[in-house]
């Protein structure tokens, strides 16, 4: 795969030839050009991945040059090469939409390191929109997203796994998409049709985990007036997916076990046993081998899980996925929350953060940071200081606000009225949080 596809523009054929022969060698695919008229006419920003022009030059400057692509694909990164450089100039090739500004004559390392990062933001953007518009059905990548060796070996995994009929154990960290894998393990594979169905083991009550579970007969027990399905069965052709297992009482461990190695449920208060076609995708974050070894954990229901295990991995050891992630899911919040959709993500520093509570803490901060209460980039705000309470206050204020002008299709009015605010009030929060509603569309237009 080639390092990025390069355009490089300028009227000096020694500077060109010698750009080619360099960045050839540093593993890009370059095409230069020494008339900037014809390269605006000729180079194509959906096959390109970073131009690199010259700002002096008869016929058109690297400032048309840079107008011209901005116009056309405004993430496709220009730089621009100067011998005349100077503040103002730089200054203004940044404002203009410069993704950077080098002196002549430059260091070829140096801008071999730019050039990375310019298309590593340019691939990093092309992904998120691709993801956040993807037309037809969800692939294992709309699911499981990453370019990090851990999420491809998982996808691999979820691929060659999906339509075999073994129950999995998944393990990994609070917060890392352990039932965002199982149920890619079941929409992947042959049980698609059925239903998934998710039992999170430390929600249900010891008292009535039986009864969820198995299901019961009429009378079975009092307020029993009618016969009721469990969840197991209740998955009939699809998956079950027993969340936090590692919280499920010891006394009923054993009823389980059964239930999943016979494949058969009996409901309270009867004696017929009924058969299941289901398959079983457990999840912890403990160690299961190491409770079962200190007699918290059935060890045979342990290993009748553990055919398989697939670990998922945390934010630490997939860096390179962090800033996809939080592009990804800074466009969903600002659709959801009904705002307009940020074109241009500050991603700078959200990989050096530590994310300790790994992709649910990253998706909430992407989603802060849409509703304008982040504060600092991430990566300048330490990780664990609290929030403020009138911080808490204003992303519950914003939050209400955005349900409300979805519940009323962007009409202020309606939403007003909802809230018990007056207009006037509403229209001045709806500004401050950076969210829209059709009224105020309408009179900005």
């Amino acid at each position: 795969m080639t390092r990025g596809r390069i355009a490089f523009i300028d009227d000096e054929p020694q500077l060109c030839e010698a750009a080619e022969d360099w960045l050839s060698v540093s593993g890009f695919t370059v095409a230069t050009y020494q008339n900037p008229a014809q390269a605006m006419r000729e180079i194509d920003p959906q096959d390109c991945d970073c131009v690199v022009s010259d700002l002096r030059m008869p016929g058109a400057s690297g400032f048309d040059v840079l107008t011209h692509f901005r116009a056309a694909d405004s993430d496709l990164p220009v730089i621009l090469l100067t011998g005349h450089g100077d503040v103002p100039v730089a200054v203004r090739a940044i404002q203009t939409g410069a993704y950077d500004f080098i002196e002549k004559p430059y260091d070829a390392d140096m801008l071999v390191a730019v050039l990375d990062r310019a298309v590593e933001r340019r691939r990093l953007r092309s992904e998120i929109d691709r993801l956040h518009n993807g037309a037809g059905a969800p692939s294992i990548e709309d699911r499981l997203i990453g370019i990090s060796p851990a999420i491809v070996a998982l996808r691999r995994s979820v691929a060659q796994l999906a339509s075999v009929n073994v129950d999995i154990l998944i393990t990994g960290e609070t917060g890392t998409g352990k039932e965002v894998l199982a149920r890619a393990l079941h929409e992947f594979g042959a049980r698609s049709a059925g239903n998934f169905v998710a039992i999170n083991c430390a929600a249900v009550p010891e008292s009535i985990f039986e009864s969820e579970i198995f299901g019961h007969d009429k009378g079975a027990f009092s307020g029993a007036a009618a016969e009721r399905a469990g969840k197991f069965e209740y998955g009939q052709g699809g998956t079950v997916f027993l969340d936090e297992i590692e919280s499920m009482p010891l006394a009923l461990q054993a009823k389980v076990l059964r239930a999943i190695q016979e494949r058969t449920v009996v409901r309270l208060g009867s004696n017929r046993e009924r058969p299941i076609d289901v398959r079983f995708i457990a999840a912890t974050k403990t160690d299961l081998r190491r409770e079962s070894e200190a007699g918290r954990f059935r060890a045979d229901l342990y290993y009748r899980l553990a055919t398989v295990e697939l670990a998922t991995p945390p934010l630490s050891e997939r860096r390179d996925d962090i800033p996809l992630l939080y592009g990804v899911f800074a466009r969903a919040a600002a659709e959801r929350f009904g705002m307009v959709r940020p074109d241009d993500i500050d991603l700078t520093g959200v990989s050096e953060q530590p994310w300790p509570g790994n992709v649910r803490e990253l998706k909430s901060a992407a989603e802060r940071a849409v509703l304008g209460l982040a504060g600092p980039a991430p990566g300048r705000q330490p990780a664990d200081q609290p929030q403020t309470l009138p911080d808490r206050v204003a992303r519950f204020e914003a939050e209400a606000i955005a349900q409300a002008l979805r519940m009323t299709n962007g009409s202020t009015a309606e939403a007003a009225e909802q809230l018990g605010l007056p207009r006037r009030t509403l229209n001045e929060k709806i500004a401050r949080y950076g969210l829209r509603g059709a009224d105020s569309e309408a009179a900005e237009g």
